[in-house]
């Protein structure tokens, strides 16, 4: 019998809004959409009308409201902020008691927070899902971070454990995207209910912040072969290649390979790589991410670094006047090719643990900020297929966390101990060199000093806290006292210059 009403809804078809519908309907699901612009909705429906599940196009949220078997399910798909906010009046408005409106967009946690407490006062139902993976993740399998109401998770876990990617269970290795209308099938799904209201949204957003610092990362590794061993983008595509076999499989180390080996299409003769303006872009989530870290008294330098490093990118016509007048060392690299292409992975590997170790510590005081109860052995699994920084690397972080759920840190598990006390001489090498030879590795070297930091039992803050008590009374404590007691020493006044008359 023929389904009179659609299993949910979507709202915003942007291409993330048409490729997540379709990916629905990919796996039998009846879903009604609906955009602003009608001419919009009625094209789409018009060109893709053989999905499994079907396509309902509406006109107006009345009749998409109508459309929805009840409890009513939708998903938004639009601009975070005021585009959101105005989508979510517009439900309020025919939507009924018990129904459950899903923001998918980038939202700020704190947003989520306010929205999902606003909407249970009028007895309606929240989820501020994570979606990553892209355009393609969104067509084929995504990963799916979805916070807010348990209950009305329940009633969404169908639809999005079919939609999300699938990880093989043993290997956690992702299975293959599918074909349209042809849904992957088995598998461990890469979705799990987050927390209580903003937790999806907050993790999604580490998630972004630990992607910025990947990706800085790999352009150092980039940097380095090109200027200390002057390697062409088609020889590091073989090496990136070859990395992507071993510890660092990953999704941006195999797309690095594939751009490295990309010739310019206009040209046809020059590496695509080498034409691209050395300028890059931001969306805000790694600056909220950092920002946080910082508000919440949280150590994350890498992802700190990954952003300052798009922001210098970013003052292009400065940094060309500049290097007409500030000059570098002329130290160029004149030892083993092989042995300092192992020391670059190597660093690698490590300023990716220290990372991603960064990443968890900020989420590990988030849910004590906010009450949650996160799971972070979960949170890895669902990294593992359909976002961006999907690797074989978070295999061992789900290790970890079975290991050990209350883990203070990544780098104390004995996997990531001894990987780093293994890798380090090659990694303090490549951090070495990089100054030595002027060429900059923010997140390499913030990375490091985060490290030995981190192993440091005794830290210069002594000093800080004394030049503290001193200029502004700010009181410390003392090494042979208990913690929490405070001491403040009546300075003198500081002696200062003497002025000629």
């Amino acid at each position: 019998m023929a389904k009179t009403h659609s299993d949910i809804g979507l709202i915003g078809l942007a291409v993330m809004g048409q490729n997540l519908a379709l990916n629905i309907a990919d796996h039998g699901f009846r879903i009604s959409v609906y955009n602003r612009t009608t001419e919009k909705t009625d094209k789409f429906v018009a060109e893709n009308p053989a999905t499994p599940g079907g396509l309902v196009a509406t006109k107006t949220l009345q009749e998409f409201a109508a459309s929805l078997a009840k409890p009513r399910k939708a998903i938004i798909l639009v601009q975070a902020g005021k585009a959101t906010d105005a989508v979510i009046d517009g439900l309020v408005a025919v939507f009924e008691p018990g129904d459950i409106i899903i923001d998918g967009g980038n939202a700020l946690w704190t947003d989520t927070i306010r929205r999902e407490k606003a909407l249970r006062e009028k007895n309606l139902r929240f989820i501020g899902s994570g979606v990553s993976g892209g355009e393609e993740g969104a067509r084929f399998g995504p990963s799916l971070m979805p916070g807010g109401d348990a209950a009305a998770f329940a009633e969404l876990k169908p639809i999005w454990e079919a939609v999300a990617a699938k990880v093989d269970a043993k290997t956690g290795k992702p299975i293959p995207g599918a074909k349209p209308g042809q849904p992957v099938t088995g598998g461990v799904p890469c979705t799990t209910y987050i927390g209580e209201n903003g937790a999806g949204h907050y993790v999604k957003m580490v998630h972004n912040g630990i992607e910025y610092g990947d990706m800085q990362m790999i352009c150092e590794a980039y940097a380095l072969m090109s200027g200390l061993l002057g390697l062409k983008p088609a020889e590091q595509a073989e090496i990136f290649g070859e990395w992507n076999q071993g510890a660092l499989d990953s999704f941006l180390i195999e797309i690095t390979a594939d751009i490295l080996r990309q010739k310019d299409p206009v040209t046809k003769r020059k590496a695509f790589v080498d034409v691209v303006l050395d300028t890059a872009g931001q969306k805000g989530t790694g600056k909220w991410t950092s920002t946080n870290a910082l508000d919440m008294g949280v150590p994350a330098p890498t992802i700190a670094e990954a952003v300052f490093a798009r922001c210098i990118s970013a003052i292009k016509e400065e940094r060309v006047a500049a290097s007409k007048i500030l000059k570098g060392p002329a130290k160029k690299y004149r030892g083993s090719k092989k042995a300092l292409i192992q020391a670059i992975h190597d660093a690698l590997y490590c300023s990716k643990i220290c990372s991603y170790a960064q990443g968890f510590q900020l989420m590990r005081t988030a849910q004590q900020e906010y009450n949650w109860k996160l799971n972070f052995g979960e949170i890895a699994q669902i990294w593992r297929g359909g976002c961006i920084i999907r690797a074989a690397f978070l295999q061992k972080i789900t290790e970890a966390y079975a290991r050990k759920p209350d883990l203070a840190n990544l780098l104390l598990d004995p996997y990531f101990n001894k990987t780093v006390k293994n890798a380090q001489a090659n990694w303090r090498k490549v951090v070495a060199l990089a100054a030595e030879c002027g060429v900059p590795a923010p997140t390499f070297s913030s990375a490091l000093a985060y490290y030995d930091s981190y192993r440091s039992a005794r830290l210069p803050a002594n000093l800080l806290q004394a030049q503290r008590d001193y200029f502004g009374a700010h009181t410390y404590e003392r090494v042979d006292q208990p913690r929490g007691k405070f001491f403040h020493v009546d300075w003198p006044e500081p002696t200062r210059p003497q002025l000629n008359a």
